[in-house]
């Protein structure tokens, strides 16, 4: 409680100024007389209180202590402290007169001063003009912003009128049709009044009815007074469409309305009618409900009904409109069913069997998810150019082996871990197979190729088709010059060879890397370490770890006592014991995970190369390995897969030889014919290259995908399987590996000894390609000597062949004066009441045409063929 409070309690309590003690009536009371029904009445007592209105400024205000004001005393400030001079100035001393050096400093920092003046004034003079233009923007601005408003109400303005008035528009019809129909009502009533009336006096004229001046107010029986009430007799139930007696006085009323003792309808049921009818003119169509229906590959017509929330006949009818005839148990297709569905105004969602991988693979990973890899890499190049001894000398680098006591290789790829803890994952490819296999099933798994080429031999044939697939994969390739130690080494010639293949390197203004290193002596390893490296860092190679694995399978195999057992280069995620996961048209869950020291590993990151054992089947390399969630979705995908695979597999096989290959080039299958070339020496594959690229035409193009000298290997097949190509082989023959390989892909190898051969089948096969041209080729002619109308058949012109033949199902043409008027087909010839096939130059016939009957005596049949004529290059 505070001190005001307390000194408020402590008060004596007194009157106010000018106020006098005494007893005042607080209630005022009078009475009141209070009538009700009937003539009583009632005195009441009321009571008038009166209620105390306090005004705010009357209540007594507790007294306010007002506070003293104190003003602060100012302090002194403190006295500055004298400062102390010189003693030579005390004393008087003469000022001492400025040196010429002391003179420059104070005039370079007048100078100085001013410059920096300058400076301001023009930084200022900028910040200046700056803020102007920019309240200039900002003035245009609001103006833009100010036009833009004003037209956006002016648009809502007139937009509101608009609807105004059409409401008002609406209201007023719906006003005149109301009015209408009242004054329609009222004119039917009046109508009925009169004729009413006419009636009456008809009959009152006639003398059948007397028309009483006022009607007899009749009482019933029983409310008479003084009378007994009558037992009611039970009455029989009359139906309602039987006649009725009529009973009681006739009066004209009753007369007049002679259907009053049966039941009339209420006027509540001609109102709900009415509102009935009104509501049914003026309600809208209902409004058409779009659905999405998917649709299979194959469903039956009720099943597409259902899905459409549509009755199956109107189905089986539209159907019937696009001229199919179903049943509603009937399996169609989905383009049907896609018809049938845009015809009813619903959305088609097509779905298919392979709508099963839809999602297998996950969604992209999110940037701050990212963590940096591992390169991978592939060292490729020629046979004996130091490939092998150069991977060797990479692994003894190896931080991890060298402590190890070496490495134990037993799958094809693994890491290497450098001094600086960075690791790189190497793939052994033995020359450029597996690499082209993997392209061949569109897994691209390198990141860097590292080009080894020998500077004794230079660039071989090997080293152009390492070249040819590393660009094909868009990788960047590093060029490690190998064998510098020797005596006739030629880094140069090596470098001015590449220039013929696009390939330019630093030395000489490009962007490929090149290294010159000696596995041999084990010399600039760590620069050809240092490039790939700074490669990596350039491609800026990043994986999200946190998520199912995906990968890709290096190399498969079958091993006793393990099984199917997969070497898979991990690309992103990271797999774990026990995970399900597919692989290709395989899946199976992860038993066990073996490096490549042979060492059983929990789990493998990304850019990890690890031996998975778990398969239920061996994978093919460059078959994918994705993680997935549970085993029935792998099985579905595998299923899947498998079925995919065999009819691939059926219909490679019943593609075969070249010959099967110019039909479906004639068909229009292909407008383009790859092929592969080998040859036994360079001049003869030089001649067959430009001879074949001599062919292309605008139509038609010859691609060859690849031109060496040399006998036909593995790689060349794989290639030509990727890109169902032919493989000429020009006095070479394939390795027993190569044909066997062709025999299971079905490749096409063949063989030839003489160029023009060469020339000429390739001719053949492009010509194929060539859509033909069409010939006419004249048949004969028949004059019309008669005209017979024949009921059922139409208008059948007899005729006599003048020259040639006519033959059934030819092409024909009606000339009248010389003139085609028309041109068809014949839909019947006859001779006699025969159908015959031909009639020859002498004969008289019968023809009648398709959809045609304006013919006349003395027109001119003519018959003719249509010829299909092969184009040659």
């Amino acid at each position: 409680m505070t001190e005001a409070n307390e000194q408020e309690q402590k008060r004596p309590l007194t009157l106010r100024s000018g106020g006098t003690l005494g007893l005042r009536r607080p209630i005022e009371t009078g009475q009141v007389r209070q009538s009700f029904s009937h003539g009583r009445s009632k005195q009441v007592t009321v009571e008038v209180r009166k209620k105390r209105v306090i005004a705010p400024g009357t209540a007594p205000e507790p007294s306010r202590t007002e506070a003293t004001p104190t003003v602060a005393r100012a302090q002194p400030a403190p006295a500055a402290p004298e400062t102390a001079e010189p003693a030579g100035r005390r004393l008087g001393a003469a000022p001492r007169t400025l040196t010429a050096e002391e003179t420059a400093t104070r005039v370079r920092a007048l100078q100085d001063a001013r410059k920096a003046d300058e400076e301001t004034r023009k930084r200022d003079a900028l910040l200046e003009q700056d803020r102007r233009r920019e309240e200039e923007e900002r003035a245009a601005e609001d103006a833009q912003r100010r036009v833009e408003e004003e037209l956006r109400q002016r648009t809502e303005a007139e937009e509101a009128k608009k609807r105004g008035e059409e409401e008002t528009k609406k209201r007023a019809d719906e006003e005149e049709a109301r009015r209408r129909e009242d004054e329609s009502r009222r004119e039917v009533a009046e109508r009925a009044g009169k004729a009413a009336a006419a009636k009456v006096a008809a009959l009152a004229a006639a003398g059948k009815v007397a028309v009483p001046a006022e009607e007899e107010d009749e009482t019933p029986a029983a409310a008479r007074p003084g009378r007994r009430p009558e037992a009611r007799r039970p009455t029989t139930p009359v139906r309602r469409d039987e006649h009725r007696r009529r009973t009681g006085k006739l009066t004209v009323t009753r007369a007049l309305d002679e259907d009053a003792g049966e039941r009339m309808r209420s006027l509540a049921s001609v109102r709900r009618a009415r509102e009935r009818e009104r509501m049914r003119m003026h309600q809208e169509e209902p409004l058409k409900i779009v659905r999405d229906v998917t649709i299979p590959e194959t469903i039956t017509i009720q099943e597409l009904a259902n899905r459409m929330a549509e009755r199956s006949a109107d189905v089986i009818k539209a159907l019937m409109r696009m001229g199919v005839m179903a049943t509603i148990n009937q399996v169609i297709d989905a383009d049907t069913a896609e018809l049938v569905v845009s015809e009813f105004g619903h959305r088609a969602h097509r779905v298919a069997e392979s709508d099963v991988e839809i999602g297998l693979r996950g969604e992209a990973d999110e940037e701050e998810l990212l963590v940096a890899r591992a390169p991978v890499v592939t060292i490729m190049g020629h046979v004996d150019h130091g490939k092998t001894s150069l991977l060797d000398a990479l692994r003894e680098t190896d931080v991890a082996a060298g402590e190890a006591g070496g490495i134990t290789q037993h799958i094809g790829a693994y890491t290497v871990t450098l001094k600086g803890g960075k690791q790189i994952t190497f793939i052994d490819t033995p020359g450029h197979q597996a690499f082209t296999a993997m392209r061949a099933r569109g897994a691209n798994v390198t990141d860097i190729v590292v080009l080894v080429v020998a500077a004794d031999d230079g660039i071989m044939e090997q080293t152009v088709e390492a070249i040819r697939h590393a660009k094909a994969a868009e990788a960047p390739i590093i060029v490690a010059i190998n064998k510098i130690d020797r005596a006739d080494a030629k880094p140069e010639r090596v470098r001015q060879e590449l220039l013929q293949h696009e390939l330019v390197v630093e030395e000489l203004g490009g962007e490929v890397l090149d290294v010159e290193v000696s596995a041999l002596k084990k010399t600039n390893l760590d620069r050809l370490e240092e490039a790939i490296l700074l490669q990596s860092e350039l491609l800026d190679l990043k994986a999200n770890p946190n998520r199912p694995a995906e990968g890709v399978v290096l190399e498969a195999k079958v091993e006793r006592g393990r099984g199917p057992v997969a070497t898979v280069l991990i690309q992103r995620g990271t797999l774990h014991i026990g995970d399900i996961f597919v692989s290709g048209s395989e899946w199976g869950r992860v038993r066990a995970l073996i490096d490549e020291r042979g060492e059983s590993q929990r789990e493998a990151g990304p850019s990890t190369p690890i031996e998975v054992l778990g398969l239920n089947g061996i994978p093919l390399a460059g078959d994918d390995f994705v993680v997935i969630e549970s085993e029935s979705r792998a099985r579905e995908v595998t299923d899947f897969r498998q079925r995919r695979r065999r009819d691939a597999a059926a219909v490679a096989g019943a593609r075969g030889t070249l010959e099967q290959m110019f039909s479906q080039i004639t068909s229009g299958v292909a407008k383009e014919l790859p092929v592969v070339v080998k040859s036994d020496v360079q001049g003869s594959l030089e001649a067959i290259v430009g001879s074949l690229e001599k062919l292309s035409t605008d139509e038609v193009a010859m691609r060859v995908l690849h031109s060496a000298v040399g006998g036909i290997n593995e790689s060349d097949v794989i290639l030509a399987k990727a890109t169902n190509a032919v493989i000429i082989g020009f006095n070479v023959r394939a390795n027993p590996q190569a044909r066997d390989l062709a025999q299971r892909d079905g490749v096409e190898i063949r063989y030839y000894s003489i160029i023009y051969d060469v020339i000429d089948d390739m001719r053949n096969g492009l010509s194929g390609m060539l859509s033909p041209t069409l010939r006419e080729r004249f048949l004969g002619n028949a004059a019309i000597r008669e005209v017979f109308n024949i009921t059922r058949v139409g208008k059948v012109a007899g005729c006599m062949v003048t020259d040639g033949v006519v033959r059934r199902g030819a092409k024909v043409r009606l000339l009248r004066d010389n003139v085609v008027i028309h041109e068809g087909a014949l839909k019947t010839l006859k001779r006699f009441k025969d159908e015959v096939r031909e009639v020859r130059e002498g004969y008289e016939c019968g023809m009648a045409f398709e959809n045609y009957e304006n013919i006349q005596v003395g027109d001119v049949i003519e018959c003719f063929e249509v010829e299909e004529v092969a184009r040659a290059l």
